[in-house]
């Protein structure tokens, strides 16, 4: 079975686990998860880890996103989008594109943002989006965020078309109803894509119809490698005998790039390496273990 990377471009109406479920259909039930979802409302790029490739989808929720969303102004809605129903209503003031960025560099940088109710983080073993449909609201503690870009598409009287790139854990339809409030009304996401997630902006996405008709035509899944999203991270290559030794959980000599042994004061804090044995293929994860050595940290099963 096929291990790699998919990057589905979601359709609007499914659910991130929905459309996981599709996909590893098609792959016949290989183990797959999906590393950062999208709300049924969202389209858009949603990577998807199959197989050894699992093991590394912490990686790429690490990673920054680039989205693109409307906000219908005049409007506030329980859900923050338009699914939701209607909560409040306010007029909305004659914005000008000037005024309109002005009020959106006031948001770029890092910022606190109190998640969503409507969300699949958990409190007392609870998602929140079932205290939410239960109609309990609890108190949610304030997360880091980062807005690296955030620009204004288009103006409409009533409605703002955006762009943003953002680190993890940012909740589009919160920064949505910041901005509506900023400009002095109420809002709601209208319409969101997903553009871009880190480090895969330049690769195509593939939509469902697609896969269908490449696996029932017996044609290659269009996969990325397991270690695309670690490019950053230092290459070691391993002789075949020390590639083997390490796969048993030994300690093995290599030869370390610049800068990848632990300091004498943080053992545990040693660089991470992508590891490949003498033949290029990929073995997973390790960390200097001090001197010229190398340990396993996470690795495939080959």
């Amino acid at each position: 079975m096929p291990s790699g990377i998919l990057l589905l471009d979601k359709p609007r109406g499914l659910s991130s686990n929905a459309a996981l479920q599709r996909v590893r259909r098609l792959f016949q039930g290989e183990k797959a998860g999906h590393a950062g979802a999208l709300d049924p409302l969202a389209t858009g790029m949603l990577p998807i880890c199959l197989g050894e490739a699992t093991k590394i989808a912490g990686d790429i929720l690490a990673g920054a996103k680039r989205y693109r969303f409307s906000v219908a102004l005049g409007q506030r809605t329980a859900t923050g989008d338009a699914e939701g129903a209607v909560t409040a209503e306010a007029p909305v003031p004659a914005l000008t594109r000037a005024g309109v960025e002005a009020v959106l560099e006031g948001f770029s940088g890092t910022r606190m943002q109190v998640p969503p109710m409507y969300s699949a983080l958990k409190q007392g073993g609870q998602p929140l989006y079932r205290l939410a449909r239960a109609g309990r609201t609890v108190d949610r503690a304030p997360r880091a965020i980062e807005l690296y870009e955030l620009r204004l598409i288009a103006l409409e009287a009533d409605s703002l078309e955006l762009e943003t790139s953002c680190s993890k854990g940012t909740y589009v339809r919160v920064l949505a109803e910041e901005i509506a409030a900023a400009l002095g009304t109420v809002g709601h996401v209208s319409a969101l894509r997903r553009l871009e997630v880190e480090p895969f902006g330049a690769e195509p996405m593939q939509t469902l119809e697609s896969l269908e008709r490449t696996c029932a035509a017996g044609g290659a899944a269009p996969l990325l490698p397991a270690d695309y999203p670690l490019r950053h991270l230092p290459a070691v290559h391993l002789t075949g005998a020390d590639a083997a030794r390490l796969r048993k959980g030994q300690v093995v000599p290599a030869a370390l790039p610049m800068g990848a042994t632990p300091a004498d004061d943080a053992p545990d804090q040693a660089p991470r390496l992508r590891l490949y044995d003498d033949a290029g293929r990929f073995l997973g994860i390790g960390v200097g273990a001090g001197g010229a050595a190398v340990r396993p940290k996470r690795l495939l099963s080959l």
